[in-house]
């Protein structure tokens, strides 16, 4: 689906991974689970474009509804992936703390897992191989997307800005759908390893030249970035 000019998403508001369209050829953001690879390959066909374009995938953090195709698309087609050192480890084995689930609900946990479920989330294949990014690195990728370090929902969450598209991609730094009570709107994610640093990190997104939003569950937001972490902390107070 295109979203606007150089932006497109694959997945939908459960689970979403992103692509970004330049001249020079496409950057993947995330790569949510491996039945997205099927949603991969049609949106790239609907673009003009096929696999051959895709010059990188940058992961906003190493859980795995975010790396679902990565080794694929790095396995057997050379697609470099990109993550931040601090959550190398956990793209490459899955190993991270056991966190509190919180509040939810069944009707948005039921659908959640049965999503994930349909989109082959048991299976997911970790990465063998990683690029290690640090926050402030600008990559040599279409869009020239910038990593912004988020640490909360995981040591090396970041969020990627690209100016060209006015676009922030944030993973699970913030939901704009909780995928475990259903709310929408800006808010923290669920299996957060350390809350308090995670809405801490979004005072980061204040000054980015961006409009857009991208989140990895949820709608795409857009908006004013300076209110970004004023509305999730009203949320995580209302929760």
């Amino acid at each position: 689906m295109k979203i606007a000019p150089h932006l497109h998403r694959i997945g939908n508001d459960v689970v979403a991974a992103y692509l970004i369209d330049t001249d020079e050829g496409v950057t993947v953001i995330d790569a949510g689970l491996p039945g997205h690879w099927r949603e991969l390959r049609a949106e790239l066909k609907a673009m003009g474009r096929t696999l051959d374009d895709v010059r990188g995938l940058v992961l906003t953090h190493g859980d795995g509804d975010h790396i679902g195709f990565a080794e694929r698309l790095r396995r057997d087609h050379g697609v470099p992936v990109f993550v931040h050192a601090a959550d190398a480890e956990r793209a490459r084995t899955g190993d991270k703390p056991a966190t509190a689930m919180g509040p939810k609900r069944l009707g948005p946990l039921l659908r959640f897992a049965s999503y994930a479920m349909r989109k082959g989330g048991w299976r997911t294949t970790y990465l063998t191989e990683v690029s290690e990014v640090a926050d402030g690195d600008v990559l040599d990728l279409p869009g020239a997307p910038r990593i912004v370090g988020m640490p909360g929902h995981s040591p090396g969450s970041v969020a990627i800005h690209v100016p060209l598209a006015q676009a922030v991609f944030v993973g699970d730094a913030l939901t704009t759908r909780h995928v475990l009570t259903g709310r929408t709107g800006l808010g923290p994610a669920p299996f957060t390893d350390d809350p308090a640093q995670a809405l801490d990190s979004l005072g980061r997104l204040a000054g980015l030249d961006a409009t857009w939003v991208l989140p990895g569950h949820g709608a795409p937001w857009r908006g004013d970035l300076a209110a970004v972490e004023q509305d999730a902390r009203r949320a995580a107070d209302s929760a």
